[in-house]
């Protein structure tokens, strides 16, 4: 007992990496998880849940691991080189190779940002009745504010928040229907191929791994500046990142879990097929009242805002990466990345009649980008001249390149069914 209470009036501890630490590490991941709950995710979640009810679950499971995986191998990237996949692509492969993949994930970025305001939009339209045109202003100048006037930490802390509010609105639906969690827990490992189901499969795996998160999570990894001065410190690193990432992965998976079982315990309850965004918040106020219809349209909106920073933050890094420089709001390059992304956006849904077309057009071109992402990424960091030590193994390599040409395979299906 004498020995404690020495030990307590003791001023000389050595520091441990205790749980509280693990804050330290959260945030970067997040940033990525709203492309994975963004309004694209939340059409193909409400068409999977209207119409097939729980038996789609397993989709956002599979296409959850996958996106973990890949997500996980992105940020190995920032945190071994210094480097997002950018400028990893302008530094390590020849400019024939690099300039027209970059070139082609700064139109993905613009095609992204469109979907991602025209979500916002919509929103503003359910909310506030205002029309889509003037909805994507409104919502374009607000990310723009954002984006020109705070630091990585205050966005991170936006996102956050905007994360928050929209699983705590899902949280509230939820309360207000009866799910049938057996048959839910099944559908979530139980794979099942309803017959007419393989286009919204393809479409919730399309839509998950997106371009630009992978450019995004190498780039936002650095922003914490960690310790990484010697290999014991870099492996700390990598083995928090990989915390926040199924964190922040797992997060996501329970907010697109989360619209699936709305849908099926609403809409494929009562029979009916949800098609677009504005048709699900029409129906749920007679099925479950006003509140939740807002809670829905308030919960988009937090979707659209959120997402529209993080593709715009993308289009940043990936221009300024192909000068060989970092993302850096007040730098010239990552400004003019961040305004080709946004206004050409908002040019194009000026002229787009048909908003849900707008969001199918907008999946299209990144399908068609996408392959090209993911097999550079991955033979990055399977060079050991990229990564030194910390090269991937070949059970990974082996792992990743499964992984793209499934994604690949997939989104081509996605593709020509679109067609």
């Amino acid at each position: 007992m004498k020995n404690i209470f020495k030990d307590l009036q003791r001023k000389d501890h050595k520091r441990y990496l205790g749980g509280l630490d693990v804050f330290r590490y959260i945030g970067p991941g997040l940033l990525v998880t709203v492309g994975f709950i963004d309004p694209g995710n939340w059409a193909s979640n409400f068409a999977a849940g209207s119409e097939f009810g729980y038996s789609l679950l397993w989709v956002v499971t599979l296409s959850t691991v996958m996106l973990i995986i890949l997500q996980h191998n992105v940020a190995h990237l920032g945190i071994v080189t210094g480097l997002c996949l950018s400028e990893a692509a302008t530094q390590y492969t020849p400019k024939w190779v690099s300039r027209p993949i970059l070139g082609t994930a700064v139109l993905a970025s613009i095609s992204t940002s469109l979907a991602e305001i025209l979500g916002g939009a919509i929103a503003l339209q359910m909310l506030l009745n205002i029309p889509i045109i003037w909805g994507s202003v409104l919502t374009t100048v607000f990310v723009s504010i954002m984006l020109f006037t705070n630091s990585y930490k205050k966005i991170e802390r936006a996102i956050i928040a905007f994360v928050s509010v929209i699983g705590l609105s899902f949280i509230y639906e939820l309360f207000l229907v009866r799910i049938d969690w057996p048959v839910a827990v099944q559908g979530w490992v139980t794979p099942s191929f309803p017959q007419g189901s393989m286009l919204i499969i393809m479409s919730v795996l399309g839509a998950v791994v997106m371009p630009h998160n992978l450019f995004l999570h190498s780039e936002v990894i650095q922003s914490h500046e960690y310790n990484k001065q010697d290999d014991a410190s870099i492996r700390r690193v990598l083995k928090y990142e990989l915390f926040d990432t199924l964190f922040s992965m797992i997060v996501g998976w329970a907010i697109n879990s989360a619209m699936i079982l709305l849908a099926a315990a609403t809409f494929f309850k009562g029979g009916i097929q949800v098609e677009e965004l504005q048709q699900a918040k029409s129906l749920l106020d007679p099925l479950l009242g006003s509140s939740a219809g807002v809670v829905f349209a308030l919960a988009l909106l937090m979707a659209g805002i959120s997402s529209t920073i993080t593709s715009g933050m993308a289009a940043g890094s990936i221009f300024a990466g192909i000068f060989g420089e970092s993302y850096h709001i007040r730098d010239s390059h990552s400004q003019v990345g961040v305004i080709l992304s946004l206004g050409i956006a908002l040019l194009l849904i000026c002229f787009i009649g048909d908003p849900f077309k707008g969001l199918l057009i907008s999946q299209m071109i990144l399908s068609i980008q996408l392959p090209f992402t993911v097999f550079l990424q991955v033979s990055l960091t399977s060079s050991r001249k990229v990564m030194g030590q910390y090269v991937n193994s070949k059970w990974s390599t082996f792992v990743l390149y499964t992984i793209a040409a499934i994604v690949t395979v997939l989104n081509i299906m996605l593709l020509i069914s679109s067609l």
